[in-house]
C-alpha cells in the first residue's frame, strides 16, 4: 500500500537516504529541508524513478513554515501517514562558553522542531487510525559527548519525547520509535571532522566492532522497516544502528 511519508532534513545525508528508501518501498514522499534547492534536486531524482514526491523549504523551528509545508503535502500527496524527523543541527562549544543563543538555537531545531513536526502531523494519523513516526536522535544522548551539552540535551529530549508519544498514541494505531545513530558518514560528520571537532572517520572505524563507520543507507534501511506494516508491534524503542559500538 502506498503511504504518504514526510521526511525532514531530506536534502542530504540520513534524511535523503530515508526518503529514497521510503520511495523505493512505494511511499509518496515529501522532502522537507532548509536547503530547498537540495530538496528539490532530490525530489526530481526520485520522480525520475517513478516516485511521487514534493519538496518544500522548512526551518523546523518555525511552526508556521511546518504548517504551510504540511498543507502543501496534503494538497499534493494526501494526509500524512509517516513522519520521520531527521533535520538536525550540531554545534561544538565547551559548556562554560555556551551562550544562551547557542543553547536556544540547537534545542529549537533538534527538540522543539521535532515537537512541531509531530504535533502538526499526528492529527492525520489519528484520523486514519494508522501512523508511523521515527525520530532520528543520537547515541551521544546515551553516552554523553564533550563540548556538546546543548546537542546531547536536545537529543536526549527527542528520545524521551519518543517514549512519551509511543505510550500516548498506541491506542490510535500509531507507532513511535527512535534511531540514535553513531558514527555515520554524512556531510555533517565530514564537516565536523574537517573542522577538527571529531577524530578522523578512519580512526573512529577502528573502535567499532564491525570495523567501519555506518552509512546513511544503514540508518535508512532500519527506518524503512519501522515505517512498514510489519513493524506494528514495535513502539517506544531505541533501535541502535551502531555497528556494535559500546555506549
Amino acid at each position: 500500500m502506498s503511504r504518504v511519508a514526510v521526511v525532514t532534513g531530506a536534502g542530504s545525508g540520513i534524511g535523503l537516504a530515508i526518503a529514497q528508501h521510503l520511495a523505493a518501498a512505494g511511499s509518496r514522499v515529501a522532502l522537507l529541508d532548509l536547503d530547498v534547492a537540495a530538496a528539490e534536486r532530490a525530489a526530481d531524482d526520485l520522480r525520475a524513478t517513478g516516485a511521487e514526491t514534493v519538496a518544500a523549504e522548512v526551518d523546523v523551528a518555525d511552526r508556521a513554515a511546518i504548517d504551510e509545508a504540511l498543507a502543501l503535502v496534503r494538497e499534493r500527496l494526501g494526509p500524512v501517514e509517516i513522519m520521520v524527523t531527521s533535520a538536525g543541527l550540531d554545534q561544538f562549544t565547551p559548556f562554560l562558553e555556551l551562550t544562551i543563543d547557542q543553547w536556544d538555537r540547537v534545542l529549537a531545531v533538534n527538540l522543539t522542531g521535532t515537537f512541531h513536526c509531530l504535533q502538526a502531523a499526528v492529527p492525520d494519523m489519528i484520523e486514519a487510525g494508522w501512523g508511523r513516526i521515527v525520530t532520528i536522535s543520537s547515541s551521544s544522548a546515551q553516552s554523553g559527548a564533550p563540548r556538546m551539552a546543548h546537542y546531547v540535551a536536545s537529543k536526549g529530549g527527542v528520545i524521551a519525547l519518543t517514549k512519551a508519544l509511543a505510550v500516548e498514541l498506541a491506542k490510535h494505531g500509531i507507532t513511535v520509535n527512535t534511531i540514535p545513530p553513531r558514527a555515520i558518514e554524512t556531510p555533517m560528520t565530514h564537516r565536523a571532522e574537517e573542522q577538527g571537532n571529531l577524530p578522523s572517520l578512519d580512526l573512529i572505524a577502528k573502535a567499532i566492532p564491525v570495523g567501519r563507520v555506518g552509512t546513511a543507507d544503514d540508518i535508512a534501511a532500519a527506518c524503512a522497516f519501522l515505517c512498514s506494516e510489519e513493524a506494528s508491534y514495535i513502539t517506544g524503542q531505541q533501535i541502535n544502528v551502531n555497528g556494535g559500538s559500546y555506549l
